[in-house]
């Protein structure tokens, strides 16, 4: 019985060469070899996505991740808002309306993100750690308020106060 065996195990590569001299009688004659084929577990390596794998030891370049924002105005906009009549606000992000709140819903201060009445966002970043979208806040006449651009940060909650 001539011939090559290989088998993998746990990443340890083993081939045996088996020859039958027959010259000598029936004896078999045995050689081996051991390599070590560095077995690798491929995945998302960065402990801050949300699809971090900590057996992964090979990025694979499939890391996701999501940031927040949260808009928030103080009292003084809120009665501004107040003398035109303004009510309800509607909050939208990428051209999405991601909420709505009432005019005179004002904070003293910035709260946390996905405070009762805040408006927060998340978006789904894909494998970038920021990325930039459009917003717009417009009141109940179709009146635009505040426009801008907000940068959305992986795993961060970015505060917006909107300002007059």
């Amino acid at each position: 019985m001539n011939g090559l065996f290989a088998f993998t195990y746990n990443c340890l590569e083993i081939k045996i060469y088996m020859m039958n001299i027959k010259s000598i009688g029936t004896v078999v004659l045995f050689a081996a070899t051991l390599i070590w084929s560095g077995c690798t577990t491929p995945g998302c390596t960065d402990p801050n996505a949300e699809n971090y794998e900590s057996v992964a030891d090979s990025d694979d370049g499939s890391c996701e991740y999501s940031g927040d924002v949260m808009f928030w105005y103080g009292g003084a906009v809120s009665k501004e808002m107040e003398y035109y009549y303004t009510t309800p606000l509607s909050f939208y992000v990428d051209g999405q309306i991601v909420g709505s709140t009432a005019a005179n819903q004002f904070w003293n201060g910035a709260p946390n993100c996905g405070d009762n009445a805040s408006i927060t966002v998340s978006k789904n970043l894909g494998g970038a750690t920021s990325l930039a979208f459009d917003y717009e806040v417009i009141d109940d006449y179709g009146d635009t308020w505040w426009t801008g651009t907000i940068n959305f940060v992986a795993n961060t909650c970015t505060s917006l106060e909107l300002t007059l």
